[in-house]
């Protein structure tokens, strides 16, 4: 999962904005609501917005994509949130596994699934979490073991966004349990593939959009050309993948936070009470104002991490720091959001409380919040070259 090649500059951006704000005000905003009750997002919704401009954002040109780099794509993502996070974030594993595929696969894998991915008639689907191993990715127990010419795979995993109606698996696999993190390796798995057996969606109020189920692997045949990555770089490549994603929950979170922070705003300045706007009173006006300041300290936060990945970092503490108070800062944002609009504000007609049930689903994604402050504890005591006995 390589940096973007391209050094970023606005102007990658400039012609794709507005067609993710059309997309996002015209299509996603106005279908929100429906697709919850519904418990499901449409395939089709990932095939119009390929159509939209959304093709493989993280994708060189050269192999049909957009080439953005990470800073830039921050904002694209953010817009997108502002309408439906859930969705958001199940675009965006979409987009990440088209960019691995189009980055580290073999030509065999690229001929057989970078088109379909990027006009978003195959969705992909990263399955790394399992069961009785989530935030500790080295501790996997799904085993992929030679046989003959190739692999059999074994094993459960959980929580796999768009694992309900993915075509195109990324499956993180132990060959070897006595290498350790060197023994893991990657494979493309076709969802259909017999063995791989998908359960039904989880039942989660407020978050049908992320598409998140179980994947049960038994007796699951590969072949030598499913490998995407061979022992050794598979961890090395999940950690990378993983840094990446907590930068992109941040960008999330601005998202819902924005617009949280707007919708507020604009129904508390023409609310009325006691003869005058609500947003009149300070004790809606000031909470408010520290919701702005939050929004910004997290932008920041997220677009330092952002422009590290671009540098060719790992980003590993600027991940964590931007993944842990943007998701803080939007839950608790989007929940003073709410209590402005009172009552108001848990209707389906407002995004707010579908935004407060994904950003608590933030303080999970890609490592709890807990595990983040591990991260920086760790760098804090590297930095002050502090060693525990």
């Amino acid at each position: 999962m390589d940096t973007p090649s391209q050094t970023p500059g606005k102007s990658q951006t400039e012609g794709l904005l507005p067609a993710v704000r059309q997309f996002t005000e015209s299509y996603i905003a106005p279908k929100a609501a429906e697709w919850e009750r519904d418990g499901a997002v449409p395939r089709r919704a990932f095939e119009d917005a390929a159509k939209a401009g959304l093709k493989g954002v993280l994708v060189p040109k050269d192999l049909g994509g957009c080439g953005l780099g990470f800073t830039e794509a921050l904002e694209v993502l953010e817009t997108l949130a502002s309408a439906n996070a859930a969705f958001a974030f199940a675009l965006w594993v979409h987009n990440n596994a088209t960019n691995t595929v189009a980055r580290v696969g073999s030509a065999f894998q690229k001929d057989a699934y970078l088109t379909d991915m990027l006009k978003g008639t195959h969705i992909g689907a990263f399955c790394l979490t399992e069961p009785e191993a989530g935030s500790d990715a080295a501790a996997i127990a799904t085993h992929a073991r030679r046989h003959d010419d190739g692999w059999i795979l074994n094993g459960t995993k959980s929580w796999v966004t768009n694992g309900v109606q993915a075509d195109v698996l990324l499956v993180f696999a132990q060959t070897d349990p006595g290498a350790g993190v060197l023994g893991i390796a990657a494979f493309l798995v076709p969802a259909d593939r017999p063995g791989a057996n998908r359960s039904p969606a989880y039942d989660l109020p407020g978050a049908a959009s992320f598409g998140l189920n179980d994947i049960v692997f038994e007796d699951c045949r590969l072949s030598e050309d499913d490998l995407l990555l061979p022992p050794g770089e598979g961890f090395r490549a999940a950690m990378a993948g993983i840094n990446q994603a907590r930068t992109f929950v941040g960008a999330l979170c601005c998202g819902m936070l924005g617009s949280s922070l707007e919708t507020a705003l604009k129904y508390a300045a023409s609310r009325r009470a006691f003869g005058k706007s609500t947003l009149a009173f300070q004790g809606v006006q000031l909470p408010l104002a520290d919701i702005a300041t939050d929004l910004e300290a997290a932008r920041l936060l997220t677009r330092h991490a952002a422009e590290a990945l671009d540098r060719g970092e790992t980003a590993i503490t600027p991940a964590a720091h931007a993944k842990k108070f943007a998701s803080r800062a939007a839950f608790d944002g989007v929940s003073a959001c709410m209590q402005a609009m009172g009552a108001a504000g848990l209707r389906d007609t407002y995004p707010l409380s579908r935004h407060l049930v994904a950003a608590k689903m933030t303080h999970f994604l890609d490592g709890t919040t807990e595990i983040q402050n591990v991260v920086i504890a760790r760098a804090l005591m590297a930095q002050h070259g502090i060693k525990l006995e």
